[in-house]
């Protein structure tokens, strides 16, 4: 992986359009991709490249996805596999779970979707290798054992939502969320409020995260340097401060 991109990615799909697409919109989000276009290439290119997570077609006209992926962890490949399928088939599911895959999205699908589930899925694995459970964004620490949130030290106090809502953005440290974005992975994919609710919560989470005071060396009362931030006609952010 280089050091700009935040993984590197397989992208396997008989369908030019869809893998092309995959591609382009993976690349845009910040991964490195590579693409094989059947199931034999897609072992070769996997081999080649040892990928950080594979997006794997099932129905493949030469060698289905199941039959790769039970290929490559014979090969000792134990890279994440989010599974692509036109058929939503509980049998199906179990057998992609069975046979080594992570999780399954169903065609057709919404890139959002895609990219949202690839990083759930990253995240998931790089905390198994990983024994420290806090995630860290400047002096903001989350501890995911405890469900502790501070800020300068000091311990904030946030509802589930809320909560919720700062994991994502801390997880996504750097890169600029929709608020089509934050409310699939927040409210989920069923939510059919209006996208004003973003903007109240991302409101509250300023005032607890960004409104925190301190005493300096000094004795003078400072206010830590905001870290949530608004990309105005795109959507919210949260990142180090910046000299």
């Amino acid at each position: 992986m280089t050091q700009n991109n935040e993984a590197r990615l397989v992208v396997v799909d008989d369908e030019p359009s869809i893998r092309e697409l995959l591609s382009a919109s993976l690349h845009f989000s910040g991964f490195e991709v590579v693409t094989a276009a059947n199931g034999t290439e897609a072992i070769e290119v996997i081999l080649e490249n040892n990928p950080d997570l594979i997006v794997m077609d099932v129905m493949m006209p030469d060698i289905d996805g199941f039959t790769v992926t039970s290929r490559i962890r014979q090969e000792g490949i134990d890279a994440p596999v989010l599974f692509l399928t036109a058929r939503d088939d509980t049998q199906d599911k179990v057998m992609g779970l069975t046979v080594g895959g992570d999780d399954y999205v169903t065609k057709p699908f919404s890139l959002e979707e895609v990219v949202a589930r690839i990083r759930a899925i990253l995240r998931r694995t790089r905390e198994q290798v990983e024994d420290d459970p806090v995630i860290r964004v400047a002096d903001l620490e989350i501890n995911e054992d405890s469900h502790d949130v501070t800020r300068h030290g000091q311990l904030i106090d946030l509802s589930p939502t809320e909560y919720k809502l700062l994991r994502y953005l801390m997880d996504n440290e750097g890169r600029v969320l929709s608020k089509a974005q934050i409310l699939d992975h927040v409210w989920q994919y069923d939510w059919g409020g209006d996208a004003a609710i973003v903007e109240s919560y991302i409101s509250y989470l300023r005032k607890k995260i960004d409104g925190v005071a301190y005493i300096d060396d000094d004795g003078e009362e400072q206010k830590v340097t905001p870290i949530i931030l608004t990309k105005r006609g795109i959507g919210y952010m949260i990142r180090e401060p910046r000299d």
